[in-house]
């Protein structure tokens, strides 16, 4: 069947805002389930031939992210701060186009564990911050990560990291070959006492679902896949819930506010489309999936008389509770050439020190990965050491680029109440509307943990045989493509925004799913979480909708 269209006074039974991991998931389950939905996407739509190797334009010009001039922002560090507006890097950074950020990722998708879900019981409080357990469960969301793996398509050895959580199925393709940087990442941590293992990742290493394997041309990380190997609702979720012939993506729609009427029931969405008209889409239901920054701005921006402090928002808690994820970097020059510029980011990682250890004196676990191949432009401009950035020594440097490899650790952040995303009372958007205001300072604990993966990262490389190590230097975050914690899930209404089924307290047939529902930020990947959590979701959204209970 083909792709649904429908008329412009039709009243859908789902309007899904944002087509990225959870919103393209969220389409595929509803409209399977045999309801009409509508996507609205704020960018647009491209295909395989449309994605360039170009670094220039992909990474410094932000071909696939959001774009400053159209969609300004403004960072603080604390609420005594005035925001200054973003002119670089945005802030809060993602892709506005179908498919939304699964299109550029690096595709590392391994689970969380037990501990994510549970790890304030086993803790206790934490002082400064909202640190809490989820609703779920690891064993509630299992099912879901394997329909995941299954339905999306992730590669990886199952059994082959000692301390993995239990799993009913393996994975449907076998891992990607190990190069380089996976060799000495593998034979530096051996040589410690540690336990590397292939990297699970959602790109094909085998033909998968009638798509192509992955090519290994090395433009994963902030690039589409031409090749399709790379797991993006682009190429899995959406073809399928188009092919039900109940589903209409209909990119280039900004949407502005989600209606209510007097009982308190969301009627629908106000969306520009490319041309700046504003229209009203009518719905029996909303489902918000617009990433951990944008779905909070558009529940603040749909603020009326009944929700004077936004929709879904009388606990307080939109936008609150931001958290980015710990991320530290280490640089390695070897002997020999490595290339590591090729094939996926990623082929080993180590989780040796995933939990949290009250003997490192501070919160936080995560591991270390051999995430990133380096390419020119970005090696020329971030990777030089204090001493090497001009003359003899940075022309030395930029030679050496096929013998470079780099550590990359990822690890935990603590959510905090006065961590958010809110609406900047001055600055306004290409189409009117307020600007995305972001406040957001680390807690020491996660900058401890930063530094302290990153020691190990230089203990990896070492051991390995490298003839030069450093660091990059671990600082105060200023942004984050790991936008999660905005809208929180939770059984308490006063202290979370929806409840364990994504079902905003307040309005009931208004569902939330994307990173905002994270009550904790994991160690490192959020993606497969968000889209085990939108399997879920979506699975009883559907009941709900069967049983007349929205």
């Amino acid at each position: 069947m083909s792709a649904r269209k429908f008329k412009p006074n039709d009243t859908v039974d789902f309007v899904v805002v944002g087509s990225g991991a959870a919103g393209g998931v969220m389409a595929r389950e509803l409209s399977q389930a045999g309801f009409e939905v509508l996507v609205l996407e704020q960018g647009p739509r491209f295909t395989a031939a449309d994605f360039r190797h170009d670094e220039l334009d992909y990474w410094f010009n932000g071909a696939l992210t959001n774009k400053l001039d159209t969609n300004p922002q403004t960072f603080r560090k604390s609420a005594a701060e005035k925001a200054q507006r973003v002119t670089e890097f945005p802030a809060a950074w993602y892709a506005p186009n179908v498919g939304g950020s699964s299109v550029h990722f690096t595709a590392n998708f391994w689970r969380f564990h037990e501990v994510d879900f549970d790890e304030r019981s086993r803790l206790g409080a934490i002082a400064g911050t909202t640190f809490s357990d989820w609703p779920i469960t690891y064993d509630e969301l299992e099912p879901y990560y394997t329909k995941v793996e299954w339905d999306v398509g992730v590669s990886g050895l199952a059994g082959a990291s000692p301390f993995d959580p239990w799993r009913s199925k393996p994975y449907p393709m076998p891992p990607l070959p190990v190069k380089s940087s996976g060799v000495l990442l593998e034979r530096g941590a051996r040589k410690m006492g540690w336990h590397p293992y292939p990297a699970p990742m959602a790109i094909a290493s085998v033909p998968y679902k009638d798509r192509a394997a992955c090519a290994h041309c090395g433009f994963c990380i902030g690039f589409g896949c031409e090749m399709q190997a790379k797991s993006s609702t682009l190429y899995t979720m959406i073809p399928e819930a188009e092919a039900t012939g109940r589903c209409e993506v209909r990119p280039l729609s900004y949407v502005s506010r989600i209606e209510t009427n007097a009982a308190g029931r969301a009627t629908g969405v106000a969306y520009f489309d490319q041309d700046k008209r504003e229209h009203f889409q009518k719905a029996r239901a909303v489902v918000v999936c617009a990433n951990g920054a944008e779905t909070s701005r558009l529940l603040l921006m749909s603020a009326n008389a009944q929700f004077p402090d936004g929709l879904a928002n009388s606990s307080g808690y939109v936008g609150k509770n931001l958290m980015f994820n710990t991320y530290a970097q280490v640089h390695a020059l070897f002997e020999h050439e490595l290339n590591e510029f090729k094939s996926a980011q990623v082929t080993r990682v180590v989780h040796d020190w995933y939990d949290s250890d009250p003997k490192r004196g501070f919160y936080g676990g995560g591991g270390i990965d051999s995430r990133i191949g380096p390419m020119p432009i970005a090696w020329s401009l971030f990777a030089p050491p204090p001493g090497r950035t001009w003359g003899a020594g940075f022309k030395s440097l930029l030679e050496a680029l096929p013998r470079a490899m780099i550590v990359a650790g990822h690890g935990t952040s603590l959510p905090l109440a006065t961590n958010r995303i809110d609406l900047d009372p001055e600055l306004k958007d290409a189409w009117g509307l307020p600007a995305l205001r972001m406040t957001y300072r680390d807690y020491p604990d996660d900058l401890a943990m930063a530094r302290y993966l990153q020691d190990r990262g230089v203990e990896s490389m070492q051991a390995a045989g490298a003839l030069e190590v450093w660091k990059d230097p671990v600082a105060e975050s200023t942004a984050g493509p790991h936008l999660l914690g905005t809208a929180r899930m939770g059984n308490d209404p006063k202290t979370s925004v929806v409840d364990k089924y994504h079902r905003s307290h307040d309005v009931r047939n208004l569902f939330v799913c994307d990173g905002s529902s994270f009550v904790t930020s994991g160690r490192g990947q959020p993606t497969m979480t968000i889209q085990a959590l939108a399997f879920r979701a979506g699975d009883h959204i559907a009941q709900f909708a069967k049983r007349g209970e929205i």
